[in-house]
């Protein structure tokens, strides 16, 4: 049980703090649109991930191998498109305007989204959870579903941690507050041009 409840923390940890476009976009709605905008943000594995994982639990040896390129593609778009939208709140930053409002929903189906077109998800669920949730279940439910646990308690953990952090960053002034979301801007799109 001990060693499911470390493999759920260290995959967790692992998964929040690697960059990637739920991170690069979580890093930008933190800068521009402050903590408690984006926190309810950090749940959206809970929205992106069910579906992924009983869909590649279900299908997993049936995949065929070109699904991974599609996902790639639609994917790429909308990350182009969410560092577009990084770039344009760039580009039009006042330092005395105060940010548009938002919904919170907005933020968590905004983030759910990136989720649902990054191929990681279904790559991790493939290659990593899926296979050691299930040999965990056949063992005992109880080891599955502590790994499960561990895994998004410290994955949502470390994502709140990361917007709280990056979101501190509006306290040192606007000019560095408008650069970090042009770097957020960077990051996506390099993420997606470069990383494939």
């Amino acid at each position: 049980m001990l060693s499911y409840l470390i493999t759920g923390l260290t995959y967790g940890f692992a998964a929040a703090v690697t960059p990637g476009p739920l991170c690069m976009y979580l890093i930008s709605q933190a800068i521009a649109a402050g903590w408690r905008r984006t926190i309810p943000a950090a749940f959206s594995p809970l929205v992106s991930d069910v579906p992924v994982a009983i869909l590649v639990l279900t299908v997993l040896s049936q995949v065929p191998s070109g699904v991974v390129q599609y996902l790639r593609l639609i994917g790429g778009i909308f990350i182009l498109y969410l560092a577009f939208e990084a770039w344009q709140s760039w580009r039009d930053f006042e330092a005395k305007s105060s940010v548009p409002p938002q919904s919170n929903s907005n933020s968590l189906w905004k983030a759910a989204v990136v989720n649902w077109l990054n191929p990681n998800p279904y790559l991790g669920w493939s290659v990593v959870l899926g296979p050691i949730v299930l040999s965990g279940w056949r063992q005992s439910p109880e080891r599955g579903v502590v790994l499960l646990l561990a895994f998004y308690v410290t994955l949502i953990g470390t994502m709140i941690a990361m917007i709280i952090l990056f979101a501190a960053a509006k306290a040192l002034g606007p000019k560095v507050r408008k650069n970090l979301i042009g770097l957020s801007s960077i990051g996506m799109a390099y993420h997606r041009l470069y990383q494939s």
